[in-house]
């Protein structure tokens, strides 16, 4: 399983639009081939700022079958007009620690 992280900034006054543009755009992820699951944090401290995770089968499934995807198109569509900055994607793998 791979974990992608992306810190958000959504732009100033937009936050609740934001927040309902992306529930419409998580039936658009949940959809895809190799999505596990997602979730979408609010931070308390700072007003704009959100964190979201989403777990992927395999790395490719999000770099290839999502990001080259016609849904791609539509996620983008809904929510990247809210970021500022455009925000770095990075993604992660479990290690076992026990």
């Amino acid at each position: 399983m791979i974990l992608e992280a992306v810190m958000l900034t959504v732009r100033s006054g937009m936050e609740e639009e934001y927040e309902d543009a992306f529930r419409q755009a998580s039936e658009i992820i949940a959809s895809m081939k190799g999505y596990i699951s997602h979730e979408l944090q609010r931070c308390l401290e700072v007003k704009g700022k959100y964190l979201l995770l989403v777990r992927w089968e395999t790395l490719e499934d999000h770099t290839v079958g999502f990001r080259q995807s016609n849904e791609y198109q539509e996620w983008k569509k809904l929510l990247h007009r809210f970021y500022d900055p455009f925000p770095t994607v990075e993604h992660f793998e479990n290690i076992p620690v026990l």
